[in-house]
Order: C-alpha cells, then structure tokens, then sequence
C-alpha cells in the first residue's frame, strides 16, 4: 500500500519511527516532513498529505502533531479525505471499519510510541465493512456547490 506521512515539530520522533514501521512491513511511504524541531505550523503539512491521498498519490496517509486533533481538522477539509484522530484502539478499529478512515491522525504528546504503532497497525489492517456504511461515508462530502 501507498502511504503519505507528515507531522509538525512536536511528533518528529514518532512520525519516523511510524514511517519506519510501515516500510518494515513492505509499504511505501512518502515522507512529507517535517524533519526537524524547528517550530512549523501543522496546517502545512495536513494539507500536503490530505492533497497527496485526495490526488490519488497515496492510498492513505498518517499525521501526526501534539494531539492529531488540529491535523484532523486541516486534512478533513479536502475532499474525499476523512482523518480521523484516534487514541484508543476501538477508535482506530471503527475510524476504518465504519467510516473508511483514510488518515490516521495521532497525538504525540498523548501516545505512548508504542501504543500509537499498535493503532497504527489496526489502522493498516482494519478493512471498511462497506454495506449499510458505504451509504453513511458517502454522505460525509458536501453537497455540489458547497464548501
């Protein structure tokens, strides 16, 4: 699979070890940035990696900042992408099998390293149920001619 990966200052640390993570299990990775803890700004790099799965560059992408909360908010604004900030593993399981979670956003400053691999690992593994939910995940876009 195609993955696009992206954090700001704060989540360096993690964002590596993720992307890390996902090459060891045979999947390609784009590494966006930031690679540094120079101070930057999430919304940049939420909409390189929300632009790159929206485009069709990636398959899915992972974000990750202090909370994964304002990186969730930024790439949710793109069409077609559904981020999903997740910090427990029933978040995680359900971001995928019920709403098609395209983005995986994390917190650095609330995850253990660990733990955030086990959710990405869930997130990687979780297929999207489709049926009654292909329905709802389609009336998550805007109708034509808003936003």
């Amino acid at each position: 699979m195609k993955f696009v990966i992206g954090s700001d200052h704060a989540a360096v640390a993690l964002k590596n070890r993720l992307r890390d993570q996902l090459r060891e299990w045979g999947h390609e990775v784009n590494d966006v940035g930031t690679n540094s803890s120079e101070s930057v700004d999430y919304p940049d790099y939420a909409h390189v990696v929300a632009g790159e799965v929206q485009g069709g560059a990636a398959e899915r992408g992972v974000l990750v900042c202090g909370t994964g909360v304002g990186m969730a908010i930024a790439a949710n604004r793109h069409r077609g992408v559904r981020a999903a900030a997740c910090s427990d593993a029933f978040s995680a399981r359900m971001a995928r099998q019920h709403n098609d979670a395209n983005v995986l956003c994390l917190g650095a400053r609330i995850l253990a390293p660990e733990y955030a691999l086990e959710l990405l690992r869930i997130f990687v593994d979780t297929p999207f149920e489709g049926a009654r939910h292909g329905r709802r995940v389609a009336k998550l876009e805007p109708p034509e001619g808003r936003c």
